[in-house]
């Protein structure tokens, strides 16, 4: 008698960490995540670190392009495109990375209401304060 109460006790035991399983798993995440305090640093700074990025990128695309008005020798005409395509290349992923996780809802709560909710890839001058 006592070994079938201990057997049934064991499947029930395990009936109910299946049935609680998703529960449990969800809570998991959200401590790792949202409820977890260096999570919501990191990701308040990482908008913050991705909008300057974007920032920096405009700047040295604008001294590169003025640069270029001076009429430099041919060789350096060259460099200059050529660092050109890859900054635009680099500001377009820090856009997109951005955007990407604007769009988490597990991130949006951490987005500081002074920055845009979205960056614009068509906006020449990013401005990283709403």
């Amino acid at each position: 008698m006592i070994v079938a109460l201990l057997v049934a006790a064991a499947f029930a035991f395990g009936g109910v960490q299946r049935i609680t399983a998703s529960f449990r798993g969800e809570t998991e995440a959200i401590e790792r995540t949202e409820a977890s305090g260096d999570f919501r640093i990191a990701t308040y700074e990482d908008f913050f670190g991705l909008c300057e990025a974007v920032q920096n990128a405009e700047a040295q695309i604008d001294s590169l392009e003025q640069e270029l008005d001076t009429d430099p020798p041919q060789s350096r005409v060259t460099q200059i495109n050529a660092s050109l395509t890859a900054i635009r290349a680099n500001r377009i992923e820090s856009i997109n990375e951005y955007n990407s996780k604007a769009g988490q809802e597990h991130r949006q709560a951490f987005q500081d209401a002074d920055l845009p909710e979205r960056l614009d890839p068509d906006t020449e001058e990013t401005t990283c304060v709403a």
